[in-house]
């Protein structure tokens, strides 16, 4: 039995690798790779797989597992920080979807029960596939991402509930007459639950942090992992005795561990195992697939494939709209949750053992489900030009562009020569203080309503939409502006911006914030001057660590900055339609920079003449101009005279800049 058992995993292993590494190429999540491994394999397909309860009995261990983990991960701080898009979008979005689902199933003709489950069914996302494909396209961050993730924990929670619904389900698809829970019956269960929750709380607040850090002492990993795994199937077993799925017993074990600050080790340990095991739930989904069921009923199932991307993209969008964002955001968030989630198959799974979803059912629900999830990356794929092109309608003009009740009114004070921030994350943040602290006129551009409204009350100039339009963008300023950078999280929204903006203004300043090297290039084409890469600069402040830990100094150090800034973003520029400047002399002469130096109180400098000091023989710094307060002083000779507090404007070469910056911040004899 072993042996046969052994076997089975080999060949499904096998089999899951060769489908899995297929899919990767064409850009196809593992998931679906792993529920058509259970159609190949199994009765329907080429029946290799013959103990089905073997695979379903690790399947069952995937979902404690799964679930778990999730506990664990879990934060309580994360859905506070997106509570308004998490508690009434989401609920916006799931009752929309059950309403319409199980509406249209009532509407067919099916059984209370039935049309209860697939108005849950068809409620629920797919986490797993969103959030990977969101991370990987680095747009997490982005607004139409934070939105979806708000959304999908929502989901998350209400699987929960959802799935402790199934036995008062089946008791329903039973139509017993007689009550389904006495007044004593009644009385007891709530009365077992309300100890089971009093254990679980009195255990996540003394027992189990207590415990763990003493297992915690021993520094004995196997240890930590026995008791992890105890504590993630005792309660589970625990909580299973009151009638509730062992799986969210799993949940429950998970959220007791997650406020400990041994969480994060916990998972760390689980998560390995986690994903081996989960792997057999979507293999034994796949293997319960009829593939010849989806050829009897082929345009059935696909105009149910069609109805279900549609009205979930249009039910997912409807909440972000509501909730004042605008049309390319929403759209870009409804195609994103377009599919059917992985909790929806452990939901469908219960229905079909409890007896609520019949065969033919199930098998529709199965293959709408793992199609709408294949298809979920060109779902997220088309939404940028899809949005786009749907924010060009004259009769969505309003929505597009965003507008809503969150105005400035000092936004509509007339504007020259500011500075316009679009978006108001960490970067837009300190720009705005940094701005204010210098004296220098802005304008914040923020798509995040809430942060708007925080913002305004802190006296904040800042106007809420969609930075893609070209409407929001004349009304902060942008033809008016002498900078604007751009700091946002959306690749294809900042090509779109930094396009506008260049075709509202040839003279105007662009700056933008990006996450990588590779989107260098496609930002300077689009109209951008500078580009600010992450990924370069985090490079540069790892080597600048490493330096100061071998004690070489920090003028040299300032020097391999400056050449190594020139050098490298100077590969990645190319040529722009803005009028050439002095600053843009320098990107072809990596040599030299053009750097501003502040002559502080007491210095070398302060209260002598250029020609007393004679920068440009001595130490090579050429002073193009001073700034002394609001003047600018650009008749530069030998009398000139250099004051305290004045600010130097310098060319020279990296390596001259930093041995003479020191004659402008402390005394010393030069002469």
């Amino acid at each position: 039995m072993v042996f046969d058992l052994l076997t089975d995993i080999l060949i499904v292993f096998t089999i899951a690798l060769v489908v899995g590494m297929i899919f990767n190429r064409i850009k196809v999540p593992p998931l679906v790779a792993y529920i058509l491994t259970g159609v190949i394999v199994g009765p329907y397909g080429l029946s290799i797989i013959q103990g089905q309860e073997q695979v379903k009995n690790l399947a069952e261990i995937g979902i404690i597992l799964l679930l778990f983990t999730i506990g664990l991960e879990f934060s309580f701080k994360d859905l506070w920080r997106i509570r308004l898009i998490a508690i009434v979008g989401g609920a916006l979005q799931v009752g929309l979807s059950f309403a319409f689902f199980c509406g249209l199933a009532l509407w067919l003709g099916l059984p209370a029960a039935e049309a209860i489950l697939m108005g849950f069914l068809f409620s629920l996302s797919s986490t797993a596939i969103v959030l990977k494909i969101l991370h990987d396209k680095g747009e997490m961050d982005s607004p139409h991402g934070s939105i979806a993730l708000g959304i999908l924990i929502f989901q998350d929670l209400m699987a929960v509930p959802m799935i402790m619904a199934i036995p008062f389900l089946a008791s329903l698809s039973l139509f017993d007459p007689t009550p389904l829970l006495s007044v004593d019956s009644l009385m007891t269960l709530v009365i077992q639950d309300f100890l089971i929750v009093l254990v679980l709380v009195v255990s996540a607040k003394w027992v189990i942090p207590r415990l763990m850090h003493e297992i915690a002492r021993t520094s004995n990993q196997e240890f930590f992992l026995l008791f992890v795994i105890l504590v993630c199937f005792g309660v589970a077993w625990m909580v299973s005795l009151s009638g509730i799925s062992i799986a969210i017993g799993a949940l429950f074990a998970g959220l007791l561990i997650s406020g400990s600050e041994y969480s994060r080790q916990a998972s760390s340990i689980v998560l390995p195992f986690r994903d081996i095991f989960t792997s057999f739930f979507f293999i034994s989904v796949g293997l319960l697939v009829d593939f010849q069921f989806l050829l009897a009923n082929f345009w059935i199932i696909a105009f149910l494939i069609v109805l279900v991307i549609v009205v979930k993209t249009l039910l997912a969008t409807a909440p972000p709209l509501a909730l004042g964002y605008p049309l390319r955001t929403s759209l870009l968030t409804g195609l994103a949750l377009a599919q059917v989630g992985e909790f929806s198959l452990i939901i469908a799974q219960s229905g079909f053992n409890t007896g609520i979803l019949p065969f033919e059912t199930y098998q529709t629900f199965l293959i709408v489900a793992l199609i709408t999830m294949a298809v979920t990356p060109f779902m997220i794929g088309i939404g940028p030009p899809v949005a786009g092109w749907l924010c060009e309608q004259p009769a969505l003009s309003l929505i597009a562009r965003g507008t809503c009740s969150i105005d400035d009114p000092s936004s509509r004070r007339v504007k020259k020569d500011h500075l316009v921030i679009i978006g108001y994350g960490v970067t837009g943040r300190n720009l705005a203080r940094t701005a204010r602290r210098a004296g220098i006129d802005y304008t914040i551009i923020e798509l995040n309503p809430d942060l708007v409204m925080e913002s305004r009350k802190q006296g904040e100039p800042i106007i809420f939409g969609d930075a893609t339009s070209e409407g929001v963008l004349s009304h902060a300023g942008i033809p008016a502006a002498r900078i604007a950078v751009v700091a946002i999280n959306d690749p294809v929204a900042v090509r779109k911006i930094v396009s506008t903006c260049r075709g509202l203004s040839s003279e105007l300043t662009i700056i933008v914030r990006t996450r990588y090297v590779s989107e260098v290039e496609a930002l300077h084409e689009a109209g951008a001057d500078e580009v600010i890469a992450e990924e370069f600069e985090t490079s540069v402040e790892i080597f600048t660590v490493v330096l100061n830990k071998y004690f070489v100094p920090r003028d040299r150090i300032e020097s391999f900055i400056t050449e190594v800034r020139a050098d490298g973003y100077q590969m990645l520029r190319t040529t722009s339609n803005v009028p050439g400047t002095l600053p843009d002399l320098v990107r072809h002469i990596p040599e030299v920079s053009i750097t501003t130096l502040t002559v502080e109180p007491g210095s070398s400098l302060a209260g002598t003449t250029l020609a007393e000091i004679n920068l440009r023989k001595r130490y090579n710094l050429l002073v193009l101009a001073i700034r002394r307060g609001e003047e600018v002083i650009t008749g530069i000779g030998g009398e000139t005279r250099i004051e305290a507090g004045d600010s130097a404007i310098i060319y020279a070469k990296p390596e001259d800049v930093a041995k003479g910056s020191y004659l402008f911040t402390r005394k010393k004899d030069v002469q």
